[in-house]
């Protein structure tokens, strides 16, 4: 019975029991048992697979959600990692990422500022801070990395932004549309909120960056600020930012469109 933790990370113990029944809809057609273990450091939720197409219930869930290497020697150089923002105050020249591995210590990888500044900001020398700001970087927000090294001595891994996260961001600016980005809610918590705060004429739809972060996609026109007062009210301990490819497209210039 393999037991695995997933990059999906809990912020209370009630949305555990969403991640089971997740679970229980997502592989109701295949003969697979899934059992919540345990809640592993920083909210990621483990889980033991049985039966007869567990191999098949683990890649779907190492492909759509990801799993956790958990150990560092299980981190390769050159993968592809679904991991979070964990700090953005821990440096001013280096954006920490979780991506899982915290036995027998947590390790984070590491994005130097050098990095974002020529994947983000065509190489232009701009403070790690307003980086963040214009893009919206919040502790928890889902990102995709490639490893560039692993230093299983000292404990260091060294990443970049996979090209699949800067081709996002960069449609995301493209498309000049506002996201509200919030962390920590249900896809059903998000739409009650948006009914409460009759928003719904404002968006033009919801993406999910994982089971419990989405970034609402504003109409034309529409401030995601402006948007955070109403929902925000209506969805407790959550993390709300926003993308604004004005903002950005204003700093760096129209190059990125």
């Amino acid at each position: 019975m393999p037991t695995v933790t997933l990059m999906t990370k809990v912020y209370d113990n009630f949305q555990l029991k969403f991640v089971s029944q997740f679970l229980k809809s997502t592989f109701k057609d295949l003969k697979v048992e899934i059992k919540i273990c345990e809640v592993a450091p920083r909210g990621r939720v483990q889980i033991a697979v049985s039966g007869e197409d567990e191999k098949v219930a683990l890649n779907y869930l190492a492909d759509k959600i990801g799993l956790c290497p958990v150990h560092l020697q299980h981190i390769n150089k050159y993968s592809q990692i679904k991991g979070s923002i964990t700090s953005l105050n821990k440096s001013r020249n280096e954006l920490y990422i979780d991506v899982g591995v915290f036995s027998p210590t947590i390790v984070d990888a590491i994005i130097p500022l050098h990095s974002l500044q020529s994947q983000l900001t065509e190489g232009r020398k701009v403070a790690l801070k307003k980086i963040a700001e214009l893009f919206g970087f919040c502790e928890n927000l889902p990102l995709t990395v490639k490893i560039l090294d692993v230093n299983k001595e000292k404990s260091r891994i060294e990443a970049i932004f996979s090209k699949m996260q800067i081709i996002r961001y960069r449609n995301w600016t493209k498309s000049l549309l506002d996201r509200l980005i919030i962390l920590g809610a249900s896809l059903y918590d998000v739409r009650v909120a948006l009914k409460m705060a009759k928003c719904n004429r404002d968006v033009i739809s919801i993406e999910p960056l994982g089971l419990f972060e989405y970034a609402i996609v504003c109409k034309l026109g529409t401030d995601a600020a402006g948007l955070i007062p109403k929902i925000g009210k209506n969805l407790r301990s959550v993390a709300l930012t926003t993308f604004n490819p004005r903002k950005i497209i204003a700093f760096l210039g129209d190059s990125l469109v």
